[in-house]
């Protein structure tokens, strides 16, 4: 598996907002301390979220940035595609053959695609909130796939 620090970072400081915020603004300086990131690295990322309204601005004294949605309805795919992060588990791109041995699929490609979709899929079903409150998230997510799988409640 492949994640750059743009996806863990970008998720540590959506916590970190989520924690330290009360509706009100949070510093990138005080992110930046609180979680060993620098705050320039931070400002990049930040223009991403914010783009994404995942985040919104204030400026002047006590300025800084706070969640633009209710944490429980950001999912944590949403942080991490929102900074440009791909998961990658193939050489290749994706389902794409490139790159992959001799210009064909590699004997392990399905089961490494399949392998990232699930991660995906898995991410999608976790919210910042899960994460700040702390709840099991591997139950969480296996509950929610199983109502996805079966919206009548009852596993067939």
């Amino acid at each position: 598996m492949k994640m750059s620090t743009k996806g863990r970072y970008a998720v540590m400081a959506m916590i970190d907002i989520a924690t330290h915020s009360d509706g009100a603004p949070v510093s990138l300086a005080e992110i930046a301390e609180r979680q060993d990131i620098s705050q320039e690295y931070l400002e990049q990322l930040f223009g991403k979220l914010r783009k994404h309204k995942l985040v919104e601005s204030a400026r002047g004294p006590g300025g800084g940035y706070r969640l633009a949605t209710p944490m429980g309805e950001i999912p944590v795919a949403r942080i991490i595609a929102a900074v440009d992060e791909e998961l990658q588990f193939t050489r290749c791109g994706g389902d794409a053959v490139e790159g992959c041995v001799k210009g064909e699929r590699c004997n392990a490609h399905d089961l490494w695609s399949s392998l990232g979709r699930q991660m995906m899929y898995f991410l999608s079903s976790i919210s910042l909130e899960d994460v700040v409150e702390k709840r099991n998230l591997a139950l969480a997510a296996t509950i929610k796939q199983t109502k996805d799988r079966h919206p009548e409640g009852a596993p067939q």
